[in-house]
């Protein structure tokens, strides 16, 4: 995470709490807030202003992932449980905060009864939440594949963000086998093997003469997608060892893919479904 020396600067100051609104810390609280972000410091005679010392060690962080955990503790909204009565809300603090990261592409937001920083540039796409309550062992990685592919792109981990896209549309492909093919193969670690038979199922074959060569075109592109995030896994990932170092960018586009693909895998099954033109595998029920 890199900041302007404008944005450092400034958010020294929020911590120092010599703003109105900003809870105060004494020079020993500074000492003792930095060292739980990895420094190794005492506090004694000849320690600077505490401004001072705060924003020198904001622009120490500078550019390095431990900035965001400063940004975080330093929004505890616990912080403010004695100074609301007074006005002061850290939601009102948090403003100010977004009003300097803004410039820089980041936002602080509230996630759950805290604080993250999140980059600006481009959003992840969010799909139907399918599988959030089940207890089903194949239902709840493709769960976990989803939330993993959003947190390691936000903890700035593409190479893991684009195994992890890779991952989900095993996972969903292995699902849908499970559901329509009683003979299912199950995951044989052949990405596109899978995909294909998955879309044969699906009748989502290109090579259907029944179809038009505007779906054919999409439906080609639908393999197109498989492979390139069987290549950007191999190459950019961490699952073989990376050769090149992915961007953001780079990981938006594999798990926004994996996404979209996923969702329409799905809808495409649940419609034909619908209209007869599948049938579930019958599950078997034991009775006691």
């Amino acid at each position: 995470m890199k900041l302007s020396d404008f944005s450092t600067q400034r958010i020294g100051e929020y911590i120092a709490g010599d703003l109105e609104g900003w809870p105060y810390r004494r020079g020993v609280d500074l000492v003792e807030f930095f060292n739980k972000m990895g420094f190794r410091e005492t506090y004694g005679q000849g320690f600077p202003s505490r401004a001072i010392y705060a924003k020198e060690k904001v622009s120490e962080l500078n550019g390095k992932p431990k900035l965001k955990d400063v940004i975080r503790e330093m929004l505890d909204p616990r912080l403010w449980i004695d100074l609301t009565p007074k006005g002061h809300l850290v939601e009102t603090c948090a403003a100010q905060v977004n009003e300097i990261l803004n410039y820089d592409g980041y936002e602080v937001v509230r996630d759950g009864n805290f604080y993250k920083v999140r980059e600006l540039a481009g959003t992840i796409i969010e799909i139907e939440n399918r599988f959030e309550k089940s207890e089903e062992l194949s239902e709840l990685l493709i769960e976990e594949q989803i939330q993993k592919c959003k947190a390691k792109i936000e903890a700035e981990d593409y190479s893991g963000a684009i195994t992890n896209a890779r991952s989900l549309i095993e996972a969903v492909c292995v699902k849908i086998e499970a559901e329509l093919d009683p003979n299912a193969k199950g995951n044989d670690g052949d990405l596109v093997k899978i995909f294909n038979r998955v879309r044969k199922l699906l009748n989502l074959d290109p090579s259907r003469q029944d179809i038009s060569d505007s779906l054919k075109q999409v439906l080609s592109g639908l393999s197109n997608i498989i492979n390139g995030l069987t290549t950007m896994r191999n190459k950019m990932s961490d699952a073989h060892g990376v050769t090149y170092k992915p961007s953001r960018h780079h990981a938006k586009l594999a798990v926004n893919s994996a996404k979209t693909l996923a969702d329409f895998l799905f809808d495409t099954m649940s419609y034909q479904i619908e209209n007869g033109h599948l049938k579930e595998k019958k599950k078997t029920v034991l009775v006691n």
